[in-house]
């Protein structure tokens, strides 16, 4: 998909695609890079866009892994399909729905979620609601990772997992934060 279409595409559906731009090669490097791929069996990624960081996910993940990518739009749906990948799930559906998905998998738990899911523009509720289940399918020492591009948001993760560390990217339009939490308990 290139610059235009993306931007046509954000603008109609600013609310559910959160940015204008796709994002830049610096920030999906920096999305991917708390992520050991050696040890990544199962990979979630919220908010999947038109597949930009979803390529760079599946480009470092090992043979047999599996990626979950949940996208609600379903023009961008249809991009990330066109990614031929056996790895690669393409789920048309929200994120509130993440367990029910799991289950039809057969995942009981998932080593890593990549988001990119607008927090800013939905409710609290439903914000705490959807980072609790990220929560939930984590295991053990698991990271969630979010992307945000102001600190707004920072409070729900600490909250939720009891910690979380920021990097800056600011080689992107409009700069962006990483965040990520680790499950502890």
């Amino acid at each position: 998909m290139n610059k235009i279409d993306f931007l046509k595409e954000s603008l109609r559906n600013l609310k559910t695609v959160g940015t204008v731009t796709r994002s830049s090669p610096f920030l999906c490097k920096g999305m991917i890079k708390p992520v050991d791929f050696k040890k990544a069996d199962v990979i979630i990624e919220l908010g999947g866009g038109d597949g930009v960081v979803t390529k760079h996910i599946l480009g470092a993940m090992k043979p047999g892994a599996k990626l979950l990518t949940f996208e609600v739009n379903g023009h961008f749906c249809e991009k990330i399909r066109e990614i031929k990948d056996d790895r690669l799930h393409v789920i048309e559906d929200t994120a509130e729905n993440l367990e029910a998905h799991m289950k039809q998998y057969g995942i009981k738990e998932v080593d890593y979620i990549i988001s990119a899911i607008p927090f800013v523009s939905l409710p609290d509720e439903l914000c705490y609601k959807i980072v609790g289940i990220c929560k939930k399918v984590l295991r053990t020492k698991g990271l969630f990772v979010q992307i945000h591009y102001s600190l707004l948001m920072k409070k729900i993760y600490k909250s939720v997992f009891g910690n979380v560390d920021v990097s800056f990217v600011p080689i992107n339009i409009p700069p962006a934060f990483v965040l990520v939490s680790e499950k502890r308990d």
